[in-house]
């Protein structure tokens, strides 16, 4: 048998890339009967079809990790891409994709794209709030080929996904670090500010024979469903998560609670107001999930 890894899969086909080259693959039928999917990103045993040299899927490794949406195995990191302008920044789905990528136990990395549209202002404003996090920026231009190499850098040796709502430029910045792939990228909606779909399916990517990226489809909201408890959110804010133990109650969650170490640290400007504000949103929306 082969090893190799799933870098695609459309219609119950599965392409497998090895050191042989890429094979397309059916996954055995024991797999159904034990309720496994393979998904891309696994690293699979393929056994190859002498009539056709087409492959059968036998064993799928051990997971290192596992995503929902993108349904993806084994991410390494999560890259977020946001742009500064055309469409402006949204906080909003920046700290939900934060949250996603947190309760995976990925690494994070927050690429800031379209710097040349930007002011001086504008980048240190969004850098203030970040900084507290500790999550690393990036800051990345596909026009003046600002920040590219560090971007290149970060996802050597990675299985990487880049998450970020349609337009940012995704697709724009695979096709500066990687120029053979051709990726098709979206105009901007002039009616809605919004980018057009330009990534129909999950593929890996492969940058070099050790780093793999996935452009995933563009996401306008992404549900919260995956909290289980109100209590957890605060694990996914991590300059939060730093100031529960400190706090007057054990379950403190850092809303409407007497002497909250959290609430001390928003006024002192050590955790973001608008990260703040959307964790008090984000909890709203839990706790109007967990009434049904």
């Amino acid at each position: 048998m082969i090893e190799g890894i799933i870098i695609k899969g459309i219609g119950g086909f599965y392409y497998v890339k090895t050191q042989e080259g890429i094979y397309e693959c059916r996954a055995r039928g024991v797999f159904r009967e034990d309720n496994i999917t393979p998904l891309v990103g696994d690293n699979v045993l393929i056994r190859i079809s002498e009539e056709d040299n087409t492959g059968y899927i036998e064993k799928i490794m051990e997971r290192k990790s596992q995503l929902i949406r993108p349904p993806v195995a084994n991410v390494t990191q999560a890259i977020i891409v946001m742009s500064i302008k055309e469409p402006d920044i949204n906080f909003w789905l920046l700290d939900r994709f934060i949250v996603m990528a947190e309760h995976q136990s990925l690494n994070i990395g927050i690429c800031l794209n379209k710097i040349d549209l930007s002011s001086d202002g504008e980048v240190y404003f969004i850098e203030n709030i970040y900084n507290k996090t500790k999550y690393p920026i990036i800051k990345t231009s596909t026009r003046t080929g600002e920040g590219i190499d560090d971007l290149k850098k970060t996802l050597k040796n990675n299985i990487t996904v880049f998450a970020g709502p349609s337009g940012v430029g995704k697709s724009s910045l695979l096709n500066e670090i990687h120029p053979g792939l051709e990726l098709k990228t979206g105009d901007i909606s002039k009616k809605t500010t919004r980018g057009k779909h330009t990534t129909r399916h999950v593929e890996l990517i492969e940058i070099d024979s050790q780093s793999y990226v996935l452009d995933t489809p563009g996401f306008s909201s992404l549900n919260l469903n995956f909290v289980e408890s109100e209590e957890e959110l605060s694990k996914y804010f991590i300059e939060i998560y730093d100031h529960n133990d400190k706090c007057k109650f054990i379950n403190c969650l850092h809303n409407r609670e007497p002497n909250c170490e959290v609430k001390k640290q928003v006024e002192a400007g050590n955790i973001g107001v608008e990260r703040y504000e959307n964790y008090l949103q984000f909890l709203e929306e839990i706790k109007n999930n967990r009434r049904f």
